[in-house]
């Protein structure tokens, strides 16, 4: 996951040099395949992010907080979305 994270970082410090990158990104919400799509544009510039390092970040992020809190038992806080990196990082690139 920590790796992830750095190629994001990577490819938002990109984005924010390149305004056509950044709309590029931002449009493939649009897509009928957003992720596909958000990793084809990754990989022409450069940044190797693949779908499954997203949805299994996700995944990885969830669980280490579920078991933080609580014990990760069933008292654990819904934390339903928190683990979409992909959205995290195009709300990052809003932000810009």
């Amino acid at each position: 996951m920590n790796e992830l994270v750095e190629l994001l970082d990577e490819l938002q410090k990109k984005a924010k040099a390149d305004p056509i990158l950044r709309e590029k990104l931002l449009q493939t919400r649009e897509n009928p395949n957003p992720i596909h799509a958000f990793c084809e544009i990754c990989h022409a510039y450069g940044v190797s992010i693949y779908e499954m390092d997203l949805a299994m970040a996700g995944e990885e992020f969830y669980a280490e907080i579920k078991r933080s809190t609580n014990g990760g038992g069933e008292n654990s806080p819904a934390l339903e979305g928190e683990d979409d990196f992909y959205e995290l990082f195009l709300a990052a690139l809003e932000n810009i």
